[in-house]
């Protein structure tokens, strides 16, 4: 009997497209995704909401965790469907009001501009090079996601039981780690596109966004601890 083997134009071929495809949308969409946390950012800065979270930060703390993780909820559910991408988007203006309180912080020291750019920028290297190892490191490190969800939930309670606490080194401590972690779980989730594991572009660019949102975040709040001129 004859060996069968795929052909480029078989499965081996298909299964490239589906990927190429998948990749092709999801930095498409990360970059879509980036123009409604802008807005939002501006709609808390402008609105003053920025300054109601910085007064009320439990209250504000349970809003975001409920509107966090209802949204990824409905944002998976309706994956495959228009609406999942209208629910991303929406989900990406709301987390940019939420980082509208840390913007506000570091926007009131006289670098803060400066601050805000060089974190972009770091967050830009950040994802440069995790996206370069992606694609040359033939390991699988879906193995990291286990490890990397565990210090996850580390920083989370760190960080909620800091909302009473208030000790500033606790608040170094999560944004280094949160740094660290969700780069490589943006390492992790890039390859698992790159590999062809993850085959929905709506779940894919929701995982590398959140990854992209906290290692921006975390990187910010370092900045504008360690170097805000506050004079």
């Amino acid at each position: 009997m004859n060996e069968i083997r795929p052909t480029p134009y078989g499965h081996a071929g298909a299964g490239e497209v589906v990927r190429n495809r998948v990749l092709r949308n999801t930095y498409w969409l990360l970059a879509l995704s980036l123009i409604p946390t802008v807005l939002g950012a501006a709609v808390g800065l402008y609105s003053g909401i920025n300054q109601v979270m910085g007064g009320s930060p439990g209250i504000t703390a349970i809003v975001f965790l409920v509107g966090a993780f209802g949204m990824m909820y409905a944002i998976e559910k309706n994956k495959h469907s228009s609406l999942g991408v209208a629910l991303l988007l929406a989900f990406t203006f709301f987390m940019g009001i939420m980082l509208s309180r840390l913007l506000g912080f570091v926007l009131n020291l006289s670098n803060g501009t400066q601050l805000v750019m060089t974190a972009f920028g770091g967050t830009a290297i950040v994802f440069g090079t995790m996206a370069t190892l992606a694609t040359t490191i033939k390991r699988d490190l879906s193995g990291m996601q286990k490890w990397l969800f565990a210090g996850a939930i580390v920083i989370l309670v760190a960080a909620l039981a800091n909302i009473f606490l208030q000790m500033t080194g606790i608040m170094l401590m999560v944004s280094t780690l949160a740094v660290v972690i969700f780069s490589a779980f943006m390492l992790v989730d890039l390859q698992r596109v790159v590999n062809g594991g993850e085959t929905n572009y709506v779940s894919a660019t929701l995982a590398i966004y959140l990854d992209v949102y906290n290692v921006f975040a975390n990187l910010l709040a370092l900045l504008g601890f360690f170097g805000g001129d506050r004079e």
